[in-house]
This record gives structure tokens, C-alpha cells and sequence, in this order.
């Protein structure tokens, strides 16, 4: 839910106990459609940027309010931080030093950093290592004592985990003894106590605990009496390998099974070869061991097992006609070891789309198949891959069209609820036998993402989405989808995984975001877990932490690896309580904040409607400018005009990016399946990409210059060009433009860009020599055309999804799919930012 009694605000807090959810926004005005302009389907219209946001002599001659600092000195002297500060006033350094500066939204014009600023770092007593933000974040970076102030902050208070994420130098220990706390069961980690030497006071719930004498020895020094050196107490992040009590059953063989759509619209887009062809190249670079095993099911209006024992010349297709009551006709030959039929295999896959050419079957029984992959997989579990290219039409699980295209543009949005709860029940089933459904989705139309996605959802798969996907139609699409395959098919996974997440005592989880099963109030089953899923989890406070110096979260995920080794990986996350409003709201994360806002709003969605949930997007940027508001003098709120803390500027401006954004938007023309899409992946995808997914990010390629320039391991510079926010008033006809949009990389060329560009880059004399539908910079031996092609790769290489290439010129008839996302521009349907931030100052006024 967005939006709670208690807190006045969009931002959710733990379930309300007395107002009624009529209550929750507190009668806050919606977010206006902008006068005299309408809904409009088709593409955005972009206007005039609009009036300057403050005169430049006024900024000048506008002196920054001040905020009184703590009471108490600073220990210690820092000359960085004194060479810092020493053009400020006294009392604007104590409020730097504190977290306490203020920014007044309507004179700051560019408010977005052109170079990327470091997360926030909590400030901890001594050097203990804590985790880092890329896999453990909060949205706060200190921690309120209580729940009403909590609400007086009018903040989210949660946590984003990239539990999985791949790590370099990660400490693996392997030790006859894990030492965990005999209360809570938490980890020994680099915030517990050491008592008289022979004991350790657990940071989570302060029980004091006996040392166990063997962890008196360090491995490294090979000396006694050290248990400060220990690599579980030196590293915030560390992986054990688990001994037999941590399992179960023995670890069982990394079991990967297949399942794909050969119904005639399916073959027609060409998937099947593009499939067929990766995986032979990739056949080898599978994860798993001796043991590993692999199977392969098709379907249609049947479903179609494939023979790959031992013994037979080639393989032997198998096929149930009753969908109904889709049955496994060979269970010991169907899912096989993978280097005992290694020849079988490759047979298959070289021969499938020549055995499907001719099929001219339009029917997909999607859900006889799913249940028969289940069947085959459930003994000893495993992933489950489903490749689906129209709406399931034949027998279980089979839909019916639910998108009227006339609606798209609508301001009420309908059919966000999956259709049938079929998938969610059998998704249940899969999760109780350890096996996971990841789908890939290739449908040009209605699929039915609402519905299908459960089966990953509650699985804990993945859903990819490659609308349109045509070998000769959609090219870029393919390029997509062999890329992504290509790395999910050899990228590492974890098996049978359950993952708790633990708080010191008084905070407690009240909510789950992310592709799970909650199989208890801090337990979340993951049949599989790789290294590109995030999650997300809401905190309250139910007990005072004024006891408490530190607040500490731990999550520990137990996995088999795809080697067959029982391991278990902790991250432990530290932060300091603070008794002052003025700290919390000095100690907000934006992205962190903004990463838990977008998953909230896809439940209030889901759970109310999108009108709603923009709503409370507005409430969220009101309820923390007010909040702030009331730290300060009469005399401070109205020098500022409308201030927030300096380290939440940028949370109008996301907000709002997330306002127009696919998952949300209204007045715009958008298919059903794209916005489910987006709000699945707004749910799962870690905040490292999930922040250029909602706020794109814009560089200005034509002044690319080896100043601050990256340089990577192997000696290759990348170019750092400054990020420029999402609006025509930054854009240069004389220029050119890359567009990170996370699924899209674009390319804009203005229509002015010089000759020796066009030469140097894009291998054509002038502009208008550029191709309509380039999709690939030539190589060229240039200066000019290596900065860019390094800057390009470098950007594509530091996330999992691909993002193929689009060259967009000025005069294109594309041009707006470049032009839909400068969000700080007014649209047809939407503010501008600036507009928004006098929206937002009208209201407070009220």
C-alpha cells in the first residue's frame, strides 16, 4: 500500500490499526491534469522549455538560511573537510558537517550532479567494516528511535537487498564450527561484542553467547586469542560453506529444463533458431557439475517430450494430446545427464526448428506444458525455462483477450490483476518442490503479462519481455534476446535457497517486494536465486531503540550451488539511532527512498488503482518538504520557498520521471502487457539499474575528451562525460546524444552536428547522409569514434540486460522514441518540472 493513516503521507508504514484506509491520504489534492490540455493517445508533444526558475542576480544576492547544529564539538581534524568548508559561514559548515543543508527547489535550476555521487556512508564508531551499498541499502542512514518519529519524519523506512550479487574477493570460510547466536540465531558479523575474551554479545538481540574455543584461532596469522582477526568479524559480507545440519537432503544435480512454444505464430517469429543456436554454443558453459541434467518439452496444442536416453541413434519425440490431464510418459529418459548425451542434445537442437518448420498449429496449451515441466523437475528440483510467444489458448491456464485498445490512453487502468489464479496455484506447487519458473515472453500482441507472470513471481523467477520479436522484422529485438539468453544460460544460480532476514530487536518486517514465496514472517523461499534479483523490505519499530546506539539488519541466504555445495552467504548492515528529527531527515538515501517508493507503488496499483498510486507519489514530495519544514524558523521556510534536505533534492525530480513513466503514466497511449511489464521489473531489479530505469541517463557525446577519463584493467580509457538532465533545453542541435535508458541505448544526432562528427563516428560525410534504421557505429580508427565506442561498451558491460543500439536522427519519424523520455519537459498529458515544483509549492500553501 501507498499511504497510511498515521503518517499523513504517500509513503507506507505498517499496516494501520484504528482511521479507515478512506483516511490515508488526508484528502490531499491529485496530481492536475495541466490546463487547457487534453489526454491524447498518440505520441508526447513537446512545448516550449518554460520560463527561467530564478533570476541569476537574486540567486546571488539569496543568502543560505542556516540550521543550528548539535550541541558538542567535532573531534579531531580533517584538513579535506576544513579546505571544504572554509567558504562557508560557521553555521552553514556545522550544517554540512551534520547532514542539516537545505536546497531551495525553485533556485536550483540544474539540480541533477553531472558526475555520480557516492551513496551515503552511515557514520559508525571505529572502522568496522559494514556492507556495501551495492547489495545492502537503507532508506535511512540513521535510524529513528521510535515510531512516532519515524512518522514525524514522514519517511519510508526500509531496506534494498541485492542479496546474490556477483562480488570480487568474496571471504569463503570454511570452519567445523558456525558461529551463530543461541537466541535470535544470528551470524557472528563485524558488530557483535567480544565479553571477557570467551564470550560475544549478539548486535541483533544482545544475548551474551559462549565463544566456541576454536574461534580463538585465526586461519591467517595461524595464532590463538585473536578473535578480533577473523575474517567473520573483519568482513560484512562473507560466504560459509554450510556442513550437513544446514541441509535438507544431500545437494542435488543442477537440473535446467526447456520448455518452449512451437505453435505456428511461435515459429513464424524465428525464436526457435535463435534459441537453438545459443544454446549449442553455450551448451558447455551451463553451471553444474558431473552430475548435472537437462531436458527439453514442446507444445503446441500437445505437449512433446523428448527421448534422450542412452542407447538411442537420436532423439525420440514423445507426444500427449491430452492437455487435459497432461501426464510424463518416460520420467528416466526425458531429464538426462548432460555430458552422458551430450550427442543426443546437440541432434535436438540442430534439428528443432526443421521438425517444427512445417507446423501449422495456432493453438497453445502454455499451461498443460508448464505442468508438465513441474511433473518432470518437482523429485529433485531445478529451473524451469518458458519460452511463449501468444496468449495461452488451450486447455489449463488458457486466457482470453482483456486489453481494449481504445483504453489505453485512459486515466483508469483495468486489468492490472492477473485473469486467473491458475498460475499463481501452480507456482505454489513448483516453490514446495524447489523448483523455479523463469518466462521469456515474445508476443507482437496481448499476452497476458498480468496473468502468465505469476508463475515467476511466486517462484521466484524472472520474467524477460521482447514484444515484437521478429527474426527478420524486429532484428534489434533478436539481438536483444540472444544477447540476454546467451548470458542467462551461463550466468551462476544458486539452488533450493531460503533467505531470512533478520533486525535488531524492536524493528520487525511488515512487507516483501520481490519475486518470492514468504514461507514465514522472515523467511522467503527462493527455489532459485541468481545474481540479478533485488528485493525490498518495509520496516517498523515496534519497541523504543533508545537502548540501542546501532540498529543492525542481517540477511543470510542458504543456497546449493551449482556444484552441489551447500553454502550460505550473510550481509550485515549497521546504522547509528538518533533521538533528533532533524538527523533522519538529514540522513535520507534519495535513490534508496526512491527504490522503495516504486515498489509500493506498484502494490498500491495492484491494490487500488495507478490514479492512486500517483497520488501518493505527489503526498510523498509534500509530506517530506513539510516534514522538513518544521525544523525550520518562519523566518528560514520563507527564505527558502520551497526546501527540502540537500540530501533529498532530487526526489521531486524522480518522482515525477516515475509519474511518466511506462508503469504509470495516464494519457498516453500504452499496451497493457509494457505496463505490467514495467511494474514487474520496478518489483525485482536491483537500485543500481532500477535508477537509470526510472530517470534515464543523458550524455553528450560530441564533447568526449580523455580529461578524468575511467581506466579500465586492460589499459582502455573510458571518457566521463558529464549526465545531463532529461530536457530539450539541454539539447544542442550541433550535438549528439546518448541515451541510457537500461532495455534501449539511443543515439540523437542534431541536425546541425558538424561534418568531421559524422566522418569521424558515423562513417557518413554529413547528417543527412545518416541511415534511417542504423543500429551499429562502424569501427573506424579515429580518436573521435573509439571514445564513443568505448564509452558505449563500457556502459552496456556494467549491467545484465543487453540494449541494443538505435541511431535516432533529429528529422526521424522515431524521433519520439527519444523525445518520450525528456520527463523535465511537459507533455501533452504531464507537468513539466518546473511546473511540477510550482504544483508542489501551491499545495503546501493551502
Amino acid at each position: 500500500m501507498l499511504g497510511t493513516p498515521q503518517l499523513r503521507q504517500g509513503f507506507p508504514g505498517p499496516p494501520p490499526t484504528s482511521a479507515p484506509q478512506a483516511q490515508a491520504l488526508h484528502g490531499r489534492p491529485s496530481y492536475p491534469q495541466q490546463p487547457g490540455y487534453s489526454h491524447s493517445s498518440g505520441t508526447n508533444s513537446m512545448q516550449p522549455p518554460p520560463p527561467p526558475l530564478y533570476n541569476t542576480q537574486q540567486q546571488q544576492q539569496q543568502q543560505q538560511p542556516t540550521l543550528e547544529p548539535p550541541m558538542g564539538g567535532v573531534p579531531g581534524y580533517d584538513p579535506e573537510l576544513h579546505s571544504r568548508m572554509s567558504g562557508l559561514s560557521v553555521n552553514a559548515s556545522f550544517n554540512k558537517l551534520w547532514g542539516y543543508e537545505a536546497c531551495n527547489l525553485l533556485q536550483t535550476r540544474n539540480i541533477l550532479p553531472k558526475t555520480p555521487e557516492d551513496p551515503p556512508k552511515p557514520s559508525l564508531p571505529g572502522d568496522n567494516a559494514n556492507c556495501s551499498p551495492d547489495i545492502f541499502r537503507c532508506t535511512l542512514t540513521k535510524i529513528p528511535e521510535t515510531q512516532s518519529l519515524l512518522q514525524k519524519a514522514r519517511l519510508p523506512l526500509g531496506v534494498l537487498i541485492h542479496p546474490f550479487r556477483d562480488v570480487n574477493h568474496l571471504p569463503v570460510i570454511q570452519s567445523s564450527t558456525i558461529v551463530r547466536c543461541r537466541s535470535c540465531r544470528a551470524y557472528i558479523n563485524p558488530y557483535v561484542q567480544f565479553v571477557e575474551r570467551q564470550k560475544w554479545k549478539c548486535n541483533i538481540c544482545f544475548r551474551i553467547n559462549p565463544l566456541p574455543d576454536d574461534f580463538m584461532y585465526d586461519p591467517s596469522t595461524k595464532k590463538y586469542g585473536e578473535p578480533e582477526r577473523r575474517p567473520e568479524v573483519r568482513h560484512a559480507t562473507v560466504e560459509f560453506i554450510a556442513p550437513t545440519e544446514y541441509m535438507l537432503r544431500p545437494p542435488q544435480p543442477a537440473a535446467y529444463l526447456f520448455v518452449l512454444d512451437v505453435s505456428h505464430g511461435a515459429i513464424q517469429t524465428g525464436y526457435l533458431s535463435s534459441f537453438c543456436k545459443v544454446l549449442l554454443e553455450e551448451l558447455d558453459n551451463i553451471p553444474g557439475d558431473s552430475r548435472t541434467q537437462v531436458g527439453f518439452v514442446t507444445f503446441d496444442s500437445s505437449v512433446h517430450f523428448y527421448n534422450l536416453g542412452e542407447g538411442l541413434s537420436q532423439p525420440q519425440m514423445l507426444l500427449v494430446s491430452d492437455i487435459d490431464d497432461v501426464f510424463v510418459p518416460s520420467p528416466d529418459s526425458l531429464l538426462v545427464n548432460i555430458h552422458e548425451s551430450k550427442a543426443l542434445v546437440q541432434d535436438l537442437l540442430n534439428n528443432l526448428p526443421s521438425i517444427h518448420a512445417q507446423n501449422g498449429e495456432p493453438t497453445s496449451a502454455l499451461g498443460a506444458a508448464v505442468q508438465a515441466a513441474y511433473k518432470l523437475v518437482s523429485p529433485i528440483g531445478g529451473r524451469v525455462s518458458v519460452f511463449q510467444t501468444c496468449l495461452p489458448n488451450a486447455g489449463p491456464g488458457s486466457l482470453k483477450p482483456r486489453e481494449d485498445p481504445n483504453q489505453r490512453a485512459a486515466k483508469e487502468i483495468m486489468n492490472l490483476l492477473p485473469a486467473t489464479d491458475f498460475y499463481k496455484k501452480l507456482a505454489l506447487d513448483c516453490s514446495g518442490q524447489q523448483v523455479a519458473v523463469d518466462v521469456f515472453l515474445m508476443g507482437a500482441q496481448y499476452m497476458d503479462v498480468a496473468s502468465i507472470a505469476c508463475i515467476s513471481k511466486y517462484s521466484a523467477g524472472c520474467i524477460s519481455y521482447y514484444p515484437g520479436l521478429h527474426s527478420t522484422q524486429n532484428r534489434s529485438q533478436v539481438e536483444k534476446f540472444e544477447a540476454e539468453l546467451r548470458y542467462y544460460i551461463t550466468r551462476k544460480i544458486g539452488f533450493e535457497a531460503v533467505m531470512r532476514i533478520r533486525c535488531t530487536k524492536g524493528l520487525v518486517i511488515h512487507t516483501f517486494h520481490g519475486n518470492f514465496f514468504v514461507r514465514s514472517t522472515d523467511l522467503l523461499s527462493l527455489p532459485n536465486v541468481n545474481p540479478d534479483a533485488g528485493f525490498g523490505m518495509q520496516i517498523a519499530i515496534e519497541e523504543s531503540l533508545a537502548d540501542c546506539n546501532l540498529a543492525c539488519f542481517q540477511a543470510a541466504v542458504l543456497y546449493t550451488s551449482s556444484r552441489g555445495e551447500r553454502r550460505i552467504r550473510v550481509h550485515t548492515l549497521c546504522l547509528p539511532v538518533t533521538a533528533m528529527l532533524q538527523d533522519i531527515l538529514g540522513s535520507v538515501d534519495q535513490e534508496a527512498v526512491m527504490g522503495m517508493l516504486c515498489k509500493m507503488a506498484v502494490d498500491r496499483s495492484l491494490s487500488s488503482s495507478v490514479v492512486d498510486a500517483r497520488e501518493a507519489m505527489v503526498n510523498a514530495c509534500l509530506d517530506l518538504i513539510q516534514a522538513f519544514k518544521t525544523t525550520l524558523s518562519s523566518g528560514q521556510a520563507a527564505a527558502l520557498g520551497l526546501p527540502i534536505p540537500h540530501c533529498a533534492r532530487l526526489v521531486p525530480l524522480y518522482v515525477l520521471a516515475l509519474m511518466k513513466h511506462t508503469a504509470f503514466r495516464v494519457g498516453i497511449s500504452t499496451k497493457l502487457d509494457e505496463r505490467v511489464f514495467a511494474m514487474e521489473q520496478m518489483k525485482m531489479m536491483p537500485l543500481s539499474y532500477l535508477m537509470t530505469y526510472i530517470y534515464p541517463a543523458l550524455y553528450p557525446l560530441h564533447m568526449l575528451d580523455d580529461q578524468d577519463a575511467l581506466e579500465l584493467d586492460d589499459g582502455t580509457l573510458v571518457c566521463q562525460p558529464p549526465r545531463l538532465q532529461l530536457s530539450f533545453e539541454n539539447i544542442d542541435r550541433h550535438g549528439c546524444y546518448a541515451l541510457d535508458t537500461v532495455d534501449r541505448l539511443y543515439l540523437y544526432v542534431g541536425r546541425a552536428l558538424s561534418d568531421r562528427f559524422c566522418t569521424n563516428v558515423l562513417g557518413v560525410p554529413n547528417f543527412a547522409a545518416i541511415p534511417e534504421d542504423m543500429n551499429e557505429l562502424p569501427q573506424l580508427e579515429t580518436e573521435e569514434s573509439e571514445r564513443v565506442r568505448n564509452f558505449l561498451s563500457w556502459t552496456q558491460s556494467r549491467r545484465p540486460f543487453y540494449s541494443p543500439l538505435r541511431v535516432i536522427r533529429e528529422d526521424s519519424k522515431d524521433r519520439h522514441l527519444f523525445v518520450q523520455h525528456m520527463v523535465d519537459d511537459r507533455t501533452e498529458s504531464a507537468l513539466s518540472y518546473y511546473e511540477f515544483l510550482q504544483h508542489l509549492k501551491q499545495q503546501l500553501s493551502k
